[in-house]
């Protein structure tokens, strides 16, 4: 299986409501795709996500269509930073081992 982590620090607190809607569109196709596990946290400007797949195929099924795919599209509208990490796991991590994790992720800055 794999698990991809995510963080997002947006330009300002004010970016929130935008990450908002496009979260509320993300969590629709999540509800129609092949994920195992999910898990989100977030506040002010800084924001998790961890998701759980059977196979890469499926994570990037997920991520280079629909709303998951308008959203990185207009990512740098609302982002000054975005982490990405896919690693092989059985389980998601705990936030503080996902936290770690992320220093170790691909770097998008804006």
């Amino acid at each position: 299986m794999k698990a991809t982590i995510t963080y997002i620090e947006l330009k300002s607190p004010l970016k929130f409501f935008a990450l908002s809607a496009y979260a509320l569109k993300i969590m629709k196709q999540l509800k129609t795709d092949n994920i195992a596990d999910f898990k989100k946290k977030g506040f002010w400007v800084k924001h998790y996500t961890m998701s759980l797949w059977n196979n890469e195929q499926d994570i990037k099924s997920f991520a280079m269509n629909g709303a998951h795919l308008d959203a990185m599209k207009k990512s740098r509208l609302i982002a000054k930073e975005i982490r990405i990490l896919t690693i092989d796991a059985e389980k998601l991590p705990d936030w503080k081992t996902a936290e770690l994790l992320l220093e170790k992720a691909k770097v998008y800055k804006y």
